[in-house]
């Protein structure tokens, strides 16, 4: 088995796929690229059982073969090389030979064999995104999935298409993102819950993609297709939540206010907070919002005053800074609107511009109880 291929491109999809693979397997198989060689076709994978990934590459060569390489290793090796083509060699001694134009390197190879066997997809149903809407999707729900392994269904973004529109949602009990977009449909109802690792994958290679993506998914895998890539994972099982009836629908009091603002005014005052809870005051009157934080064990504190435009009733709610800073670091708009109703009722948080036709965004944060 012999083949040719650039040192730049094959590191390009070879760095992709690293993604996949984790630091401690309990296959060792599973620390390989599983190599598949059809004359001018190679396609590599990567697995961790749960998540498998496999690109296509056009190389050199009338051989076919199968083989798994240390993935480690053939990484650090390429990555030392400039732009030239290399020249594999698989040889009888159970090594693979690579060819540069500075010398030879013998890496030895497992048994393609070995490799865990990617899923496959019985019957499932299908749609197709952009590759950017998917990605932007990612980003602005991901961050809110929760960590908790006792509720695994909270620590993956649950998709929701429909012949209407799709929606991602995240929540980790303290703070929920909705993303919906009405611009793009599915021929069919389905929800399913994606765990993150797969997710950050996707959204790392699909920034500002302009490729079509084709989503197939069942009751236990999903499959996502796009130019030269194939990434198929186990989806996290269990029913999502009904975040639907955490939204409170009537918000009377609405504060719209400058993102940027906002944003370095809680930062500032975030840093006086107690250090256990990251607790804010917001105190709103008139047109003026007034965010204060205090830790009384060490007798810090801080306040500023902040112009807006509110109408509603003058109101003093508290939450956690940290999730604040991260849903208005996660928007892009020039201004927010945070609507609420009482102090002990979730606020929302939704953009005032910014968005593209289509597109909606609902953040919701839930207050932290005030001690007066």
């Amino acid at each position: 088995m012999k083949f040719i291929v650039s040192s730049t491109y094959l590191l390009k999809q070879l760095q992709v796929l690293g993604g996949v693979i984790n630091s401690s397997n309990t296959l060792p198989i599973l620390d390989n690229f599983l190599f598949e060689l059809k004359k001018r076709k190679l396609t590599v994978s990567a697995s961790d059982l749960e998540t498998t990934m496999s690109a296509e590459l056009e190389v050199d060569s009338d051989n076919e073969g199968t083989i798994a390489v240390p993935a480690r290793l053939l990484l650090d090796t390429l990555k030392t090389f400039p732009e030239q083509p290399l020249t594999f060699v698989v040889e009888d001694n159970h090594t693979v030979e690579i060819s540069s134009s500075y010398g030879k390197y013998a890496l030895a190879y497992a048994d393609g064999a070995e490799f865990p066997k990617a899923i496959e997809l019985g019957n499932p149903s299908s749609t197709t995104v952009m590759g950017d809407i998917l990605a932007t999707a990612i980003t602005k729900t991901i961050f809110a999935a929760g960590n908790d392994d006792l509720r695994p269904v909270m620590s993956g973004v649950f998709f929701q298409f429909s012949s209407e529109n799709l929606t991602f949602v995240a929540t980790d009990a303290h703070k929920l993102v909705k993303y919906k977009r009405t611009d793009v449909k599915a021929s069919e109802v389905a929800e399913f819950i994606m765990p993150k690792k797969p997710l950050n994958l996707l959204k790392g290679i699909l920034a500002g993609s302009e490729e079509e993506v084709k989503i197939e998914y069942n009751d236990s895998n999903a499959k996502f297709s796009f130019d030269n890539v194939e990434l198929i994972c186990r989806l996290i099982d269990g029913k999502y939540p009904n975040y639907e009836a955490v939204i409170p629908k009537e918000n009377p009091n609405k504060l719209v206010i400058s993102r940027n603002h906002f944003l370095s005014s809680v930062r500032r005052v975030s840093i006086f907070s107690n250090r256990t809870t990251h607790q804010i005051r917001l105190r709103i009157a008139g047109a003026e919002l007034n965010i204060s934080a205090e830790d009384i064990d060490y007798s810090n504190k801080a306040e500023e005053r902040l112009t807006c435009s509110y109408q509603g009733d003058d109101m003093q709610i508290g939450f956690n800074s940290r999730f604040l800073v991260e849903m208005l670091g996660n928007l892009s708009s020039d201004e927010v609107s945070l609507e609420l109703s009482l102090p002990n009722r979730a606020g929302i948080l939704t953009p005032v511009d910014g968005l593209d036709e289509g597109e909606h965004v609902t953040m919701l944060v839930m207050p932290v109880m005030l001690n007066n």
